[in-house]
């Protein structure tokens, strides 16, 4: 038994020479969650393990079984906090669940392959992340320059301590011990070992704060960022400047209506303004505008508003109606002799510079029109336009120049067409139909065929004739047609295509050709009868001369022959001439 004994000693001894421990590594795990701590990371093959068997430091030198793997079969020994926690995966590496904070510390693997025994220590390191970031305890509102609690941002339950930080408008804050101060403490859980950070800012605001938003962050050594919800804080202060707006049209004219705001930096902003009107003080409460209605030139002026509490505190405004007034004389529909002079006269009443510009018939003049002496060129439609920058008017006349001998004026009233005629060109070509109308005011003239030329008369009077030029090729029925606000006329014409009018003409032609033969002969014939009885005249008074014996009542019957005679050659004579 004692040789027995002593060779177990032995054996033991040179085991315990052949053991190895290799170097320490780091398992981290997450709170909560089933760690899988591994055995020797392939270091020794898996077919040539006996035994493997896990184990836990307890400290000051003690350590703790947990499980034995031996031909496949596990078998349990931990009997304290590990007990149904534990267990072994398929490739040796301990499963352990829950993870807790107490599971901080090393677990060895001894594995025995043959004739060593390694052993493969791990440190076991537990992280959790805060369970949620929120601010409490915030200011509902925040005095300028002075440092107020601003909120408590807490981040609870973490593994290590969260680190929090303070943002304003997504820029981290830093304690500078004036207008910023940052204040951390860290309470630790008695049962679960956990952590909460808590973090108090102390903040003094500045005008520019109002609708700044605040939150807290924080990076864990697991996981995402964390950013607490925004809290937006209310920053007061006191009126510093007021400013007086005015809200118009522009340009503000006659009957517009302007609003007048005044415009406080304080906060809360006031409620209740004063604002002056000239000579009339208007007060306004729970408004901070005054509305003038339907202005006018004579609302032109300064208008001031200011605090009900602080009457110096005020803001001035200067407001100008813009206006436009013209008077053209004379105006509307003008009628004038030719050579007559007459005074135009464009009376102006701005609120500001102005230009003016004239067109005759639609066409721009270069400048005001003069009439020292009327001609029939004067005639037309004048029209003069003002404008004072946005604003604009019109004024026109229409004059019309008639001949000094006219003593009537047209009369207004409805068209009427006087005469509807046409004529031949010179060359035969074409036909010049022409309508000759009368109305007041100028009719409009159309007609129902398209021609080429158009040609108006100026309107004189009353009056006036278009032209038109066409070239028929067919017979047709032409109609003139005229309109003026009192009513209107139409008259038709029939126009014969050229081509029948040069066979007309060339039958016409031979017709007048015997009517010049007759006229010829029958002119012939009374030139020669004219001359006959001429030369018997001339004959009959010889002879009267040499009977001179005759009576005195023959004489008296003679007379009375030579007259009827004389009378007769007259006529023929006259004949003759036609």
């Amino acid at each position: 038994m004692h040789l027995l004994s002593a060779s177990c000693v032995c054996a033991l001894l040179i085991t315990s020479l052949l053991r190895q421990v290799r170097g320490l590594e780091t398992f981290i795990g997450l709170y909560g969650e089933t760690l899988e701590i591994p055995c020797n990371n392939g270091a020794v093959k898996a077919e040539d393990i006996l035994i493997t068997k896990w184990k836990y430091d307890k400290g000051e030198g003690l350590s703790g079984d947990l499980l034995v793997k031996k031909n496949q079969n596990v078998l349990i020994s931990a009997t304290d906090e590990y007990k149904g926690r534990v267990s072994m995966a398929a490739n040796s590496s301990l499963l352990l669940s829950p993870a807790r904070l107490t599971d901080q510390r090393t677990f060895t693997c001894m594995v025995v392959a043959g004739a060593d025994i390694t052993e493969f220590p791990v440190n076991v390191v537990i992280y959790k992340t805060p369970a949620s970031l929120e601010i409490s305890d915030n200011a509902q509102e925040l005095e300028i320059g002075k440092l107020t609690k601003l909120g408590k941002c807490v981040a609870k339950d973490a593994n290590p301590a969260a680190n929090i930080t303070w943002l304003k408008n997504n820029t981290p804050l830093v304690a500078d011990g004036k207008g910023i101060s940052i204040k951390a403490s860290v309470l630790v859980d008695p049962v679960t070992g956990l952590s909460s950070t808590s973090s108090i800012l102390e903040y003094s605001a500045k005008k520019e704060d109002t609708d700044a938003e605040f939150t807290c962050s924080t990076q864990h050594t697991v996981g995402a960022e964390l950013v607490s919800s925004p809290v937006t804080l209310t920053i007061t202060y006191t009126t510093e400047n007021i400013i007086l707006q005015v809200i118009a049209q522009d340009p503000l004219k006659e009957g517009d209506n302007v609003t007048l705001k005044c415009v406080a930096d304080g906060n809360p902003a006031p409620t209740a303004f004063n604002f002056h009107l000239k000579e009339e003080l208007v007060k306004v409460e729970n408004a901070d505008t005054y509305t003038i209605t339907n202005v006018s030139r004579n609302t032109t002026g300064e208008y001031k508003c200011s605090l009900v509490d602080d009457p110096t505190m005020e803001a001035s405004k200067d407001i100008t109606v813009n206006y436009l007034d013209i008077n053209l004389s004379p105006s509307g529909n003008i009628v004038k002799s030719a050579g007559e002079a007459m005074d135009l006269t464009l009376q102006i009443d701005s609120s500001g510079d102005y230009k003016v510009s004239w067109t005759k018939d639609n066409i721009k003049l270069d400048k005001e029109p003069k009439f020292t002496k009327l001609t029939y060129a004067d005639s037309g439609i004048y029209e003069c336009e003002v404008t004072n920058g946005a604003l604009s008017l019109k004024a026109s006349l229409e004059l019309a120049v008639q001949d000094v001998s006219e003593e009537l004026r047209p009369v207004a009233g409805a068209p009427v067409i006087r005469r509807l005629s046409k004529l031949r060109s010179e060359d035969g070509k074409h036909k010049v139909l022409i309508c000759d109308v009368e109305g007041s005011p100028k009719p409009a003239v159309s007609w129902s065929i398209n021609g080429t030329s158009l040609d108006e008369s100026p309107f004189l009077n009353g009056k006036i004739k278009h032209k038109i030029t066409v070239v028929p090729s067919a017979n047709l029925t032409v109609s003139c047609m005229v309109s003026n606000e009192f009513g209107s006329d139409s008259r038709t014409i029939n126009v014969s295509s050229l081509f029948e009018e040069v066979r007309m003409d060339k039958q016409d032609q031979s017709d007048e050709n015997d009517q010049t033969k007759l006229v010829v002969g029958v002119v012939v014939g009374l030139l020669i009868a004219t001359i006959v009885i001429g030369l018997a005249y001339w004959g009959y008074m010889k002879k009267s001369k040499q009977g001179s014996w005759k009576t005195g009542e023959k004489e008296n019957g003679s007379s009375e022959e030579e007259k009827k005679l004389e009378e007769k050659v007259e006529e023929n004579s006259q004949k003759a001439e036609v």
